[in-house]
């Protein structure tokens, strides 16, 4: 009898808790339209008419533009991607797992909860100094989720003030170094000696409007955001017209190009190569063990068998690689030319002078200015570190190319995106008959290359990809004595830096790459933060 009791009470209980709860959200959404007119009937020229009827107006550069990031900025209204990122990038993958099992109940609690809980996934127990997601990965993100005509409006604003709902840590960097932002305005994470706690403070900073209104011009205010999810009334209240994005206005929308971003995007770390959807991530988690025993499987090969034996096989394990040789190399090598070609390359993952192995179908020696103790126990072939040094390095790089074919990535670290970094030129003082090789590969799920992760995983990571492609073309050679150099001999200082571009030209004229200034050291210092020198406390070398 106090069984059924105790049941009886239980469901009574439950019911009433669920139509309370389903009551009052239901009188919330009926009283939503009302609550919102009145917000604005005092200070606000509410206009509720569709977006692009902004984009004729010539005046927009004397008004500040305040919009909704995540409502009116990106096209997906979906913020689960971007907090994947931040669980598996900076939390590893249990905390993936944790969020993707979480997304089922972020879904029923509704937008603010939902929200909330997916702060405290990924946040909680991050140590907040050496948080750097947000401007090492998130921007590549958020940048390919912009829409153009939004981009057009604010391009054409004056002041600009991006209201986001997120954290401000995973934004800001987006929206002031990539498209040029004058104020961000988001919500801050609460710290206990130095870590996040997965609690966000509910309050905004206020002090942003008397910022933008100080000054000459720029008086006038426009809001943009969206008419069922406005949020933030106590900076919409204060604009003198607001105009609303729907869904459909979003879907219709053009992804930002490219080369239409105010700061080119050439550096980006994180391991995941795709956009982290709901059910992206569950098929990513899914065919993680599978493949882990691909890597073991396909690095087995490539360690056991020789070059006509494991490239096959390889080929067969999902691996593709699309060669292209000039005549001129292969009349080379017909011809019997004698060891010391210095083969020179683009840096795409640690896996370049393998794949130039396998194209050449024979053994190289490889030189690199950093790589992990097990990457070098696991190479198929010979790898030699260099010190930084000029002097002893180039001793080195001769000694070598007397006892076989030599390949160097001059850019000194890996690059994702369409660039090419500086090229050091001392490859260029080595021989005379200099080997141009342009490479490049594309994942589907993994990128094989970090800077802040550890670096003896990058092949593991690269290898675990269904399918990962390399591409590898052999150039026409260039000459030292032959090239175009200034007024100095060869042997000169210009004469070695004008070789270095010229190979560099070379390469980035047969990938499409556009090429830049840009080293090692710049790279390092956006994304981890240190100049990528790593100090090794036994042999006391860096």
């Amino acid at each position: 009898m106090a069984k059924i009791m105790f049941r009886v009470f239980f469901f009574k209980s439950l019911f009433f808790f669920w139509y309370r709860f389903l009551l009052r959200q239901l009188k919330n959404l009926i009283g939503f339209p009302k609550t919102i007119s009145n917000s604005f009937a005092s200070t606000t020229q509410f206009k509720y008419q569709k977006f692009p009827s902004l984009l004729p107006r010539s005046d927009l550069n004397d008004h500040t533009l305040i919009f909704d990031v995540e409502n009116a900025l990106l096209k997906s209204s979906s913020l689960f991607p971007y907090f994947m990122l931040v669980a598996f990038e900076a939390g590893g993958l249990l905390r993936a797992i944790l969020l993707v099992l979480l997304y089922p109940f972020v879904c029923l609690a509704g937008e603010e909860m939902g929200l909330k809980l997916m702060v405290m996934a990924c946040f909680f127990g991050i140590k907040a100094e050496s948080f750097r997601v947000g401007r090492s990965v998130l921007p590549k993100f958020f940048l390919e989720d912009v829409g153009s005509e939004i981009f057009d409006v604010l391009n054409r604003g004056g002041k600009k003030v991006g209201v986001s709902n997120l954290p401000r840590v995973m934004v800001e960097s987006f929206l002031r170094e990539y498209l040029e932002i004058d104020f961000v305005v988001g919500r801050e994470l609460k710290m206990f000696y130095g870590y996040y706690v997965g609690l966000m403070d509910d309050r905004k900073n206020m002090h942003v409007l008397e910022q933008v209104q100080e000054g000459k011009g720029c008086s006038d205010v426009i809001g943009i955001t969206t008419f069922n999810k406005i949020r933030d009334n106590e900076f919409f209240s204060h604009c003198k017209e607001v105009y609303m994005v729907s869904e459909a206005d979003k879907r219709s929308w053009q992804k930002l190009a490219r080369e239409r971003y105010p700061k080119a995007l050439i550096f980006h770390d994180g391991r995941l190569a795709m956009r982290p959807t709901p059910m992206e991530s569950i098929a990513m988690l899914m065919w993680l063990p599978y493949g882990i025993i691909l890597a073991v499987i396909r690095i087995s090969l490539a360690l056991s068998l020789p070059f006509n034996i494991s490239t096959p096989l390889l080929i067969m394990s999902g691996i593709r690689l699309t060669t292209s040789i000039p005549i001129s190399s292969q009349r080379n090598k017909e011809n019997g030319k004698p060891n010391g070609h210095l083969y020179v390359c683009n840096h795409r993952t640690l896996l370049d002078p393998l794949y130039i192995s396998f194209t050449l179908k024979k053994n190289l020696i490889a030189v690199t200015y950093s790589l992990s103790r097990m990457s070098e126990i696991l190479a198929p072939i010979r790898t030699v570190r260099l010190t930084r040094n000029r002097d002893k390095d180039a001793k080195m790089m001769q000694q070598l190319l007397g006892q076989g074919d030599l390949v160097v990535c001059p850019e000194g670290t890996t690059c994702r995106e369409p660039y090419l970094l500086r090229f050091s030129p001392l490859f260029s003082e080595m021989c005379d008959e200099i080997e141009p090789v342009a490479i490049e590969s594309h994942v589907s799920m993994f990128h094989g290359t970090t800077a802040g992760g550890l670096k003896c995983l990058d092949p593991v990571f690269f290898l675990m990809n269904p399918s990962p492609v390399y591409t590898v073309q052999l150039l026409n050679q260039v000459s030292r004595s032959r090239s175009h150099t200034t007024n100095l001999d060869y042997d000169g200082e210009g004469s070695r830096f004008d070789v270095a571009n010229q190979v560099q030209a070379q390469i980035g004229n047969a990938l499409g790459f556009e090429c830049t200034k840009l080293t090692r050291k710049d790279k390092y210092l956006i994304l981890a933060g240190n100049e990528g020198i790593v100090s090794n406390r036994r042999s006391g070398k860096s």
